[in-house]
């Protein structure tokens, strides 16, 4: 008998939005838990690398990650440094950090000085999907194509639904159990 995976949510560089799909995900599941918001060094891609392992050490048995924006980011870059098993890891809405971003987020100066560039591009070692949005203002989808090729991840289309956020009309995302389920 197997036994269920913990998901595990890594939020974006916003952290922890009330109305967001994440959050409400993860009241919903059983086993779901989320990366701690952090208190300082916000913007350092190392801290944010850390808060993962640390949420990560705490959790037994089988793993799912469920990534969203800049949380994509982390999670990729926390799989170029650690190496412990994941079951699998649905990746929503990738933001593109290494083109500029509308105003209101980092610039790249900022995202290059605190570690965010370059995005890794390996492969994965584990099976991932990747969310994409066509319209997303963070990201243009011919580089989100090119994000799931390097990262070995199944890209599938989402449709036109912006950064996937409140902003863009998403508190609940019933997408995220269906594409879960695959990964379960």
């Amino acid at each position: 008998m197997s036994t269920s995976p913990t998901i595990l949510i890594v939020p974006g560089l916003r952290d922890h939005v009330e109305e967001h799909w994440q959050t409400i995900l993860e009241r919903k599941l059983p086993k779901a838990c989320s990366v701690a918001p952090l208190e300082h060094d916000k913007l350092s891609c190392a801290a944010r690398i850390e808060a993962l392992q640390q949420a990560i050490a705490k959790i037994d048995g089988p793993l799912v990650l469920v990534a969203h924006s800049g949380g994509v980011m982390i999670a990729v870059h926390w799989a170029q440094k650690y190496d412990r098993p994941i079951q699998g890891a649905l990746l929503a809405a990738p933001a593109d950090l290494e083109s500029p971003l509308p105003a209101g987020y980092p610039t790249l100066d900022a995202l290059r000085d605190n570690g965010w560039l370059p995005v890794p591009r390996s492969r994965l070692p584990f099976p991932s999907i990747v969310a994409a949005s066509t319209n997303d203002p963070l990201a243009d989808l011919e580089r989100v194509k090119q994000y799931a090729a390097d990262w070995g991840s199944e890209l599938v289309d989402i449709g036109a639904v912006g950064h996937l956020n409140p902003a863009a009309g998403f508190g609940e995302w019933p997408q995220a159990e269906e594409l879960l389920g695959r990964l379960v």
